[in-house]
């Protein structure tokens, strides 16, 4: 079943909106920081939001993706060019996949190092 993102985006908006009852300090904050980087001017909104859709996926943020998504429509943003951004946070998933297998394999190697071959690696003893 597909999720209702326009529901969801009026709950992810209500939650806020408790927050920022409880505490504007925070989302106050949270706006500063938003808009600030809104200032600089350099890029247009659409391609804003499509890096915030991007940056997104990377994070695995629904209420991020259905927020983003709203203000992507209302900047212009066409299906292509969504899919488009989205091709790059996949390519950039999967290349930081392959980077962090790497340093597991170095991190394995050094916790290994010094060990017999086919020796099980020596107990963890809780420190780094």
């Amino acid at each position: 079943m597909m999720m209702d993102w326009e529901a969801y985006r009026k709950q992810v908006a209500a939650g806020v909106g408790q927050i920022a009852h409880t505490s504007p300090e925070i989302v106050r904050g949270y706006r500063a920081i938003f808009d600030g980087a809104a200032k600089i001017g350099t890029l247009d909104p659409k391609l804003r939001e499509l890096i915030a859709l991007a940056v997104s996926v990377t994070v695995r943020c629904d209420g991020c993706i259905t927020t983003h998504v709203d203000a992507a429509v209302k900047a212009g943003a066409t299906k292509e060019e969504l899919t488009e951004a989205l091709g790059v946070a996949i390519a950039v998933n999967a290349g930081a996949a392959l980077v962090y297998s790497a340093r597991t394999m170095d991190a394995f190697a050094q916790r290994t190092a010094g060990a017999p071959a086919n020796a099980p690696a020596a107990p963890a003893t809780g420190q780094p």
